[in-house]
C-alpha cells in the first residue's frame, strides 16, 4: 500500500486505475482491485487519535474503542472496492456532517478538558472534507460506468447496552428510497439472516430495530447520487467482548468468508432488479 495525495487518488479514479493507497495524512485507505458497481465502506473502523489531542481528551482509549466499529473493514476486505477510515470518530466523525463532526461531548461525557482550538478543528475538518471529495469522485465514476451502484455501509454496535433482545444484524433504511429499493433491502436482510456464526450464535437480522440509517455517509451519497443504493448494515459486537476489548478472530473470519459470497450475490440481484 502506498501513500497518495487526495488529488492523486482522484486522478487515479478518473483514469480507472486499480490501486491500493493510504491518504498522505493516513486518515483513510482505499483499495480498488476492479471497477465494479459496488463499494464496501467502513467509516468507523479507525482507532487512530492524533497526539496533539491526547492530553486534552477526557475519554480513555478504551472508551473511544467502545464507540468505534473495530474490524468492520476486515469483514469486507476481500471485496474489490473498499474505503475505510483510519482515524477515530472521536477526532472527527465521518458519519456526521461537517458542522457536527467534531464532538464536544460524546455519549453523555464531556470530551475535552479545554475547548478545542480552532486550528485543531480545522485540521480535523480538512480530513473529513478530503474523504468526501474521494467518495464523490468514486461514486461519480461508478455511476458513469454502470448507472446503478450499491454501497455496503458497514458498522457495528454495542448490544450489551440494550435492555432487550436485539438482532445480530440491523439495516437502517429511513433515508433511502424504500419504494424503489424496499424489496432489495428485504433480500439483503434475509441473506444476513443465513450467516452461520461460531459458538452457536444465531444470526438474526431486522430492519430499523436498533438504528435507522441516519448517518452522513449514507445521506451524502443518497443526496448526491440518485442511482446509488446505500445499505447501512450494522452487526452487533458479537465478534468481541465489549467490556474487555478482546476480539474474537474466529467470528470475524467467519463473517468475512460469508460476506464475500453474499455481497456479490446481492449485487447480482440488484443489477437484475435495476435492469
Amino acid at each position: 500500500m502506498r501513500k497518495c495525495s487526495i488529488d492523486d487518488i482522484i486522478g487515479l479514479i478518473e483514469k480507472e486505475a486499480c490501486f491500493e493507497v493510504v491518504s498522505e495524512d493516513y486518515s483513510f485507505t482505499l483499495k480498488i482491485e476492479d471497477y465494479v458497481p459496488f463499494v464496501c465502506g467502513a467509516v468507523h473502523d479507525g482507532h487512530q487519535f492524533r497526539k496533539s489531542l491526547w492530553d486534552n481528551c477526557l475519554h480513555t482509549e478504551y472508551e473511544r474503542w467502545y464507540e468505534e466499529d473495530p474490524c468492520t473493514r476486515q469483514m469486507v476486505q476481500s471485496l474489490p472496492i473498499v474505503i475505510a477510515g483510519c482515524d477515530s470518530r472521536f477526532e472527527y466523525d465521518l458519519n456526521r456532517p461537517p458542522e457536527t463532526a467534531i464532538f464536544d461531548t460524546a455519549w453523555g461525557k464531556q470530551l475535552w478538558k479545554n475547548p478545542l482550538p480552532e486550528t485543531e478543528k480545522q485540521h480535523s475538518l480538512k480530513k473529513h472534507s478530503n474523504f468526501f471529495r474521494v467518495v464523490q469522485a468514486l461514486i461519480s465514476k461508478l455511476e458513469s460506468k454502470f448507472q446503478n451502484v450499491i454501497v455496503f455501509d458497514m458498522h457495528s454496535y454495542n448490544w450489551k447496552r440494550w435492555d432487550r433482545e436485539v438482532p445480530v444484524w440491523n439495516l437502517g433504511t429511513t433515508n433511502i428510497d424504500n419504494n424503489k429499493y424496499g424489496s432489495l433491502v428485504e433480500n439483503w436482510r434475509s441473506k444476513l439472516g443465513t450467516i452461520q456464526l461460531p459458538h452457536s450464535i444465531t444470526s438474526t437480522a431486522k430492519i430499523n430495530d436498533t438504528f435507522y440509517g441516519k448517518g452522513y455517509f449514507l445521506k451524502f451519497i443518497t443526496q448526491n447520487f440518485k442511482n446509488t443504493l446505500v445499505l447501512a448494515t450494522e452487526i452487533s459486537k458479537i465478534y468481541c467482548d465489549e467490556l474487555s476489548g478482546i476480539i474474537f478472530p474466529e467470528v470475524i473470519r467467519s463473517v468475512e468468508n460469508q460476506l464475500k459470497v453474499l455481497i456479490p450475490e446481492m449485487v447480482k440481484e440488484f443489477e437484475e432488479a435495476m435492469a
